[in-house]
């Protein structure tokens, strides 16, 4: 089957950099065996490189947005992520990153002033009020994940025009009115996801 390194949903155009996550994820598909999100299967044998997804991207003049969102996290491959956006913004198309929030815990510094330049919008998955709830359904890899997920939907409206916030309704235990305060405290939009509707 042939690699998918960008797929279309609508209008809107995106990309598979990496399958690689800083999370485990008990309700990700591809924690339960699948890896296709519509028609598109996006599991990945090896990295792509920036030239490989920008040559894959092609004519993006009738695409209303430029989606970072495969099965891995975007941010874990900051500079070929910088470098596309640089591209797609070149063309005059919004960028968007989707991501768990956890770049600044990775990189060890504030990512968000490198994403401002290229990147318009974010999307972030809070998916739990509380770092238990948190652990339970997410089973991050690093230490303090939760309260770096926390952190970096507290910076990010500084720096990114357009921030909205997820959670899943029909997880075990999440609140998800919690989680709605949580990111309109901080200046960003809230989205309510359902369990086991993906893209």
């Amino acid at each position: 089957m042939a690699l998918t390194l960008v797929y279309d949903i609508g209008k809107k155009r995106y990309i598979n950099l990496t399958n690689a996550c800083t999370l485990e994820c008990q309700f990700c598909p591809k924690h339960n065996g699948s890896t296709q999100v519509h028609e598109f299967d996006l599991y990945m044998k090896k990295q792509p490189s920036a030239s490989d997804i920008i040559i894959e991207l092609g004519d993006l003049s009738e695409v209303e947005e430029v989606v970072f969102c495969g099965f891995g996290e975007s941010t874990l491959r900051l500079l070929p992520l910088l470098e596309i956006a640089t591209y797609v913004k070149a063309q005059g198309v919004p960028v968007r990153v989707n991501t768990d929030g956890l770049g600044n815990l990775v990189h060890k510094r504030n990512i968000l002033p490198d994403l401002a330049s290229v990147v318009d919008a974010l999307s972030i998955s809070l998916n739990a009020q509380n770092e238990a709830v948190y652990n339970q359904h997410c089973h991050p890899k690093k230490q303090g994940a939760y309260q770096a997920v926390r952190d970096f939907i507290e910076l990010a409206p500084r720096y990114i025009q357009k921030v909205e916030v997820s959670a899943i309704d029909g997880l075990a235990d999440v609140d998800v009115a919690e989680c709605q305060r949580i990111a309109e405290a901080s200046g960003a939009m809230f989205k309510r996801r359902v369990l086991d509707q993906v893209g």
